[in-house]
């Protein structure tokens, strides 16, 4: 909506009656009721959306990250509508959406990809033939959808039958499809992506990567750009691959090319994101393209404003995924009332936010809140600055994440940059409990805020700040002690 707002185009939203308060319906020129509070009834209607679309008069249709953004089905209907839809056409996203056609799509494309299956398992036997194949360990992914939904890691001959099983019954129930894939497991990998954008002109560039390596079960944590472990020969590589696969399968407008790296620098073909990424802000700031603003305008039949070699990366971004969550409850969802909130600011701080003070967040969708993103000119000035606004910023009444990112930032190796996928989990473990305590966290806040507040109140009736006449043993002073700050 801002960057319609900057373009000067109005904007129309849709919600369910979980989202009446929403964010995004108070800031919309318009806002249309779709229905109750399930997906199923409200956000996953297309028919329902392009209902408003032409009740409101709206020409395009920006799908966002999640529900209908990679449904080539919606995709088609908003093409026969007469709407566009803002990401590729459907017969792009058909190509490269589903994992198993993306595989298929790699390997004509001449793209190096994990050994594995690229067509759905039609049984458990075909799983354990291409296991066998392709040797232990192997990884089951769901072929549709994405998320970490139906994703099961498997070691032994054992272990295949249970989590075929599982896995093809999660995915059934998250994505409408039990089509699950087998491919061969690489241990100990990062996670890096390159951010592609495709006119419709059969222009397309990549504008660098973003390591995604830090993750819960398959879910990105914190994302950063540029990855510290990917030099400019390895960059360029992944990046013609990546064009290359969109070039031939006639992508158009922003998408994702995601890939697993091992420890000798070589690089695998994982999926496609046909959509926006939620980390997409961290590429903006270390390329200074606005993806949304360019997204809207490819939309609406521009050429690309720039030249593959008109791309430089300055700087380095990193983002943080609030949730609202309880990590000492094993992440387990915080809905609930915002009672206080601080957010944070200052130099090199931008902050996405989908909250405000009062706001109930419902159970009913993603926990996620906000995303905080730090810039500086460097990696370490990047994790300071970010330390800094994690200690500004103070939600009150649920249970965030946000002590797990302080100990993600102090934390040794990811100061080395020393992580891949399986980081969190083995500093989780290795560390106790998930997160330090957000309770414990807020009451220092409150203990520092009101001893300030304490030590300017005017002594004597005079009208003074008590401040002015430096008590050696002020309120101030004695919190600081306790507390062990400096200023």
């Amino acid at each position: 909506m801002r960057g319609c707002r900057e373009l000067g185009i109005s904007t129309v939203a849709v919600y369910s009656d979980a989202d009446r308060a929403a964010l995004h319906v108070l800031e919309a020129d318009e806002a249309y009721r779709l229905g109750p509070a399930p997906a199923t009834e409200s956000y996953l209607r297309g028919d329902l959306i392009l209902e408003v679309a032409q009740r409101s008069g709206a020409q395009a249709i920006h799908p966002g990250y999640g529900f209908l953004s990679e449904n080539a089905s919606f995709a088609e209907a908003c093409e026969q509508a007469g709407v566009k839809f803002i990401g590729p056409t459907a017969a792009a996203m058909r190509a490269l959406g589903s994992k198993t056609r993306a595989r298929q799509a790699a390997d004509a494309a001449g793209m190096p990809r994990t050994p594995g299956s690229v067509t759905g398992l039609a049984s458990l036997d075909e799983a354990y033939a291409v296991a066998a194949e392709i040797g232990y360990p192997v990884m089951l992914k769901a072929a549709a959808g994405g998320g970490g939904k139906g994703m099961r890691a498997v070691f032994s001959k054992k272990e295949l039958g249970t989590a075929f099983t599982s896995a093809a019954s999660e995915a059934e129930r998250a994505f409408g499809s039990g089509e699950v894939y087998l491919e061969k497991l690489i241990e100990r990998p990062r996670h890096i992506e390159i951010q592609i954008l495709a006119d419709e002109h059969g222009n397309c560039v990549s504008l660098g990567e973003r390591e995604c390596s830090v993750q819960r079960r398959h879910q990105k944590v914190i994302e950063e750009a540029p990855s510290a472990f990917v030099d400019e020969e390895l960059r360029r590589r992944m990046g013609e691959a990546a064009v290359r696969l969109a070039k031939s399968a006639g992508y158009t407008n922003a998408g994702t090319v995601e890939f697993l790296v091992d420890e000798d620098h070589n690089f695998y073909f994982l999926e496609m994101n046909t959509r926006l990424q939620v980390e997409h802000p961290v590429t903006e700031l270390v390329t200074g393209h606005d993806l949304v603003h360019l997204q809207i305008r490819i939309a609406q039949g521009e050429v690309l404003p720039f030249k593959q070699e008109e791309i430089r990366l300055r700087g380095h971004a990193m983002e943080c995924r609030v949730y609202a969550e309880d990590p000492d409850n094993g992440f387990f969802p915080s809905p609930g009332k915002i009672t206080r909130l601080l957010q944070p600011g200052g130099p090199g701080i931008r902050e996405d936010s989908g909250i405000y003070e009062g706001w109930v967040v419902p159970l009913d969708y993603d926990p996620m809140l906000s995303k905080l993103i730090a810039y500086a000119p460097t990696r370490d000035a990047a994790i300071a600055r970010l330390l800094r606004a994690l200690d500004e910023y103070v939600i009150g009444g649920i249970r965030s994440n946000l002590g797990l990112f302080r100990r993600i930032l102090h934390d040794a190796d990811f100061q080395a940059a020393r992580i891949d996928t399986g980081y969190l989990d083995r500093l989780l473990a290795g560390n106790g409990e998930a997160a330090e305590s957000e309770d414990a966290d807020s009451e220092t806040v409150a203990t520092i805020a009101a001893a300030v507040f304490e030590s300017m109140r005017p002594a004597n009736g005079n009208g003074r700040n008590a401040a002015a006449n430096h008590s050696e043993d002020s309120a101030w002073k004695r919190t600081a002690r306790r507390e062990g700050l400096r200023a």
